[in-house]
């Protein structure tokens, strides 16, 4: 595959980047010295990648004034067998003004081109330069670069920037105080202070709305009207503004002018708000209050509601009286109605005060309301959620139909923070309901199932209507148990039934941790208790086939929900470690030693060393050792496996005559697990006495060591053990030659005496017939038996060449000790 990337400049205001002279020089220089390689080595054009490329990075400059769809830069790529990619990967500053680049060819030739987007509006003074990161794919072959690019000014180019031509326009804000034909606001754009341009208002100023038209002139500069802005508080004039400039160029924008009202420091009210109650019964024309402002020639006004008809206030003196009767079932806004009195002056309206008065109508009535249901008793989910409609009331006056009923919610137990709450006429959950958290206790009824109430009442008017409410939350499983993976540990010789542990779960559902325990799959030598969750062994370990069992338990909630089908589970895994005991007894070799030593005076001599190992457990090499008997007068003691003979000196005194001590050495397994497997080696010690070769004076004791090596002496006892089967097969072997000689010999009289009976000539030959047919018979009757006893004592006899015993890792065997012979038995 043959990759060949071609970068070229795009746009009349680009300047190419040229290699230097050097460079220019090297490539075809470089190219000849490839294509020779290639001609020498045999390869084919197709799969060279040529990556040698003197454009990197990419600078590209671009003017300000060039719009959407302009080429930014164009690259060529031969890409062969593959279909190349073009990636715009980041752009900084981040912009949208870029477009994804495009990437077309055939017969492996292809055009990359980097274009803006429809959204760009390149600005010189805002951002003059941009870094666009590239990468180009093609197949295996990839390579990533900057496209740097430069935004310079131009002074022929003028755009129309800012909040003016955006949708909202430039707001602009004018106290109504502002002189007529005062300067409000310069409308200002890069370049156009240059080149100059006509601007005009061409949106409507018509009156009423408008006092008088504004100005702008050809310098951007915005005038109020000649009539001025008084009266004009609060109001908003909406300008269109049209700006050409140049050949044709032209934009447009809108200013919003907001007139504020000027300060005034003369009208005001004592309260800005204030809030009356008075009773529904009062007659038309009724005086409910009287609002009074400071200033100079007031006046009053009811500004909102436009128009009033419940009340009505003097515009001289400030009364507000009634207009209309406040039955509440005639008007459904006599409840509570909300009046915005203004005060101004007389001469100077815009000079103003205003006051937020609320007028509440108290009814005046002598039955309670009826609702209807008298009680309300209802049963929700605990997880019933917020909003969710329990129940609606339906509630009638009747001393008058239309009256607007206030509702509220009474808990009659007030410590308790409210669960349950009134919006309008409906009855909706404030918080999600729990049951162990809210209401009384948990009872049950006839089915079991477990309930929780919330003991309430709705209150209305006075005198008072209630309603009990009695909600009562049943339970909802909403929680999965858990549980903590654990990891138990079990001796090998355990026994069934033992208690390993516990398998601890939690369940946030109410009651608490109500979860039933299983076994999923596993090990069937392991049982997990449904309802407390201890895990038991069942059967034996055995640690050399397993050391470690892994145990999923399955948790399953039950008892948590109003439906006793809805149950939750989840798992985890336990982890059975078996911790290794010893199963076979240590072997010594050999097992049985006699020893002659003889000692010097003051010094400690070491006897033997017991070799004892477990065979069918190699890896255990710590043993333990102990003189269990014949250690009479304490003479020998154990270092480790090695038995050693005290100092005469420090122990008992030293016999005259030769002893013999019969030592037994109990050897047991030692280690982490408890020692309950031994066995016992004999070690037979002859102790000669011994005779000092200086003599002790009479004012110290001089012992001279000896140099002399204890000399061991080892008897050996010659006997023979035949095995149990060998006893055996003897012995009916015997018994069958006994029978067949028996039978034999009975056979040989009867023939004897026929031959006696018969004729002399004729009964010679049946004599010896018979004689021949018998021996023939006793024969072949006779050859086991004779190779039995031919191999019997010949393995008899084999035993003298023996002179030990031993036992060995799988059975006893026979030794010479002279020839080093051995023979298992």
């Amino acid at each position: 595959m043959f990759e060949q990337l071609t970068w070229q400049r795009g746009g009349p205001d680009q300047q190419p980047l040229l290699p230097s002279l050097k460079q220019a020089t090297m490539v075809p220089l470089r190219l000849l010295v490839i294509l020779l390689a290639l001609a020498v080595s045999g390869l084919q054009p197709e799969f060279l990648l040529l990556t040698d490329l003197h454009s990197l990075p990419w600078f590209v400059n671009v003017s300000e004034s060039k719009g959407p769809g302009t080429v930014l830069q164009a690259f060529t790529f031969n890409c062969s067998f593959y279909m190349p990619t073009l990636e715009l990967l980041s752009v900084q500053p981040p912009t949208t003004f870029f477009n994804t680049p495009s990437l077309a060819g055939r017969d492996g030739i292809y055009v990359g081109k980097v274009t803006l987007s429809s959204s760009a509006r390149l600005d010189a003074l805002a951002v003059n330069h941009y870094e666009l990161q590239l990468k180009y794919t093609c197949g295996n072959f990839v390579m990533q670069g900057p496209l740097f690019l430069d935004v310079h000014r131009d002074p022929g180019h003028i755009q129309c920037v800012g909040r003016f031509v955006s949708p909202a326009g430039e707001i602009i804000q004018v106290p109504e105080t502002v002189s007529p034909g005062a300067l409000l606001y310069t409308l200002l754009f890069p370049g156009l202070e240059v080149q100059g341009a006509q601007m005009n208002i061409t949106s409507a100023q018509d009156p009423p709305y408008f006092p008088g038209p504004f100005s702008i002139n050809e310098k951007g500069l915005l005038r109020v009207p000649s009539q001025g802005l008084r009266g004009q508080a609060q109001k908003v004039f909406q300008l269109q503004i049209s700006v050409t400039f140049g050949q044709g160029q032209s934009c447009k924008g809108t200013l919003m002018v907001k007139v504020l009202p000027g300060p005034s420091s003369q009208v005001s009210f004592l309260k800005k708000t204030q809030n009356i109650i008075i009773p529904e019964n009062l007659v038309p024309g009724s005086e409910v209050i009287q609002v009074q402002a400071t200033g100079f020639d007031l006046r009053y006004e009811i500004s909102s509601p436009v128009p009033s008809l419940l009340y009505s206030i003097g515009r001289a003196d400030g009364v507000v009286r009634t207009t209309a009767a406040l039955e509440l079932s005639g008007t459904s806004d006599a409840g509570g109605t909300r009046l915005r009195v203004k005060a101004f002056e007389q001469l100077r309206p815009w000079a103003s005060a205003e006051l937020d008065l609320t007028v509440n109508v108290r009814p005046v009535n002598r039955w309670p309301p009826h609702c209807s249901p008298a009680l309300l008793v209802t049963e929700v989910p605990e997880a019933t959620p917020v909003g969710t409609v329990l129940s609606t009331f339906m509630c009638t006056d009747p001393d008058s139909a239309d009256t607007n009923l206030h509702y509220q919610l009474r808990f009659h137990s007030p410590s308790k923070p409210a669960s349950l709450c009134l919006y309008d006429r409906v009855l909706e959950p404030l918080s999600l309901l729990s049951a162990p958290e809210q209401g009384t206790s948990p009872s049950s009824d006839p089915q079991g199932k477990a309930r929780y109430t919330l003991a309430s009442s709705l209150t209305l008017k006075w005198p008072p209507a209630e309603v009990p409410v009695l909600v009562m939350v049943t339970p909802v499983n909403e929680f999965s148990p858990a549980c903590a993976p654990r990891t138990f540990w079990v001796r090998e010789d355990a026994q069934p039934y033992t208690l390993l542990g516990s398998v601890v779960g939690t369940d946030m559902d109410y009651p608490r941790n109500s979860i039933e325990y299983y076994t999923s799959g596993g090990p069937t030598v392991f049982a997990v208790d449904r309802l407390s969750g201890e895990v038991l062994l069942l059967g034996p370990l055995d640690y050399e086939q397993q050391k470690l069992y892994r145990l999923t338990v399955l948790l399953i909630d039950h008892g948590q929900d109003w439906d006793p089908t809805h149950r939750r589970s989840s798992s985890c895994t336990i982890t059975i470690e078996v911790e290794d005991v010893n199963d076979h007894a240590p072997e010594c070799e050999p097992p049985f030693q006699e020893l002659t030593i003889s000692t010097p005076l003051g010094h400690d001599v070491e006897v033997t060393k017991v070799s004892c190992q477990i065979p069918q457990e190699p890896q255990r090499l710590v043993l333990s050792y102990s003189i269990v008997g014949g250690n009479s007068q304490s003479r020998f003691r154990l270092q480790g496996a090695i038995l050693v003979h005290n100092d005469p000196v420090l122990g008992p005194p030293w016999p005259q005559q030769p002893c013999t001590y019969e030592l037994l050495i109990r050897v047991a397994d030692a280690g982490s697990s408890i020692s309950h497997l031994s066995t016992t080696a004999t070690i037979i010690v002859h102790l000669l006495p011994w005779r000092a070769s200086t003599i002790a004076t009479s004012t110290h004791r001089a012992i001279v060591p000896s140099m002399m090596t204890p000399l061991l002496v080892t008897d050996t006892e010659v006997f023979w053990q035949p095995e149990p089967w060998f006893v055996v097969v003897l012995t009916v072997t015997s018994a069958l030659l006994l029978l067949a000689l028996g039978w034999l010999l009975s056979k040989l009289l009867q023939g004897l005496a026929q031959v006696l009976q018969a004729p002399r000539k004729p009964g010679q030959a049946l004599l010896l017939n018979s004689i021949q047919r018998k021996e023939r018979s006793m024969e072949g009757f006779m050859e086991t038996p004779r190779m039995e006893m031919s191999q019997a004592p010949s393995s008899i006899l084999n035993l003298e060449h023996f002179d030990g015993k031993a036992q060995g890792a799988r059975r006893d065997y026979l030794f010479n000790t002279c020839m080093g012979t051995q023979r298992w038995l």
